[in-house]
């Protein structure tokens, strides 16, 4: 047997693992994004406060209708 023969099989698992490898890389960096995104958000809404938010109720949508029970 030839030293090619032997290579062929290895070279095939080889690259399903680079494959493998690079796939879980490119996950890791885009998990990673979204993670720096979201905390990126999170402190612009929170630097970016009106007066109004520190209320209870502030840009609550549903308006509670007083009197207006049975």
């Amino acid at each position: 047997m030839t030293e090619l023969e032997f290579s062929e099989p290895a070279s095939s698992s080889s690259r399903a693992l680079r494959a493998v490898g690079w796939t879980s890389v490119a996950l890791g960096i885009t998990a990673l994004g979204l993670y720096i995104g979201h905390e990126l958000r999170v402190r612009y809404k929170f630097k970016h406060r009106t007066p109004s938010d520190f209320y209870s109720h502030a840009g609550e949508e549903l308006s509670a209708d007083y009197g207006m029970g049975i």
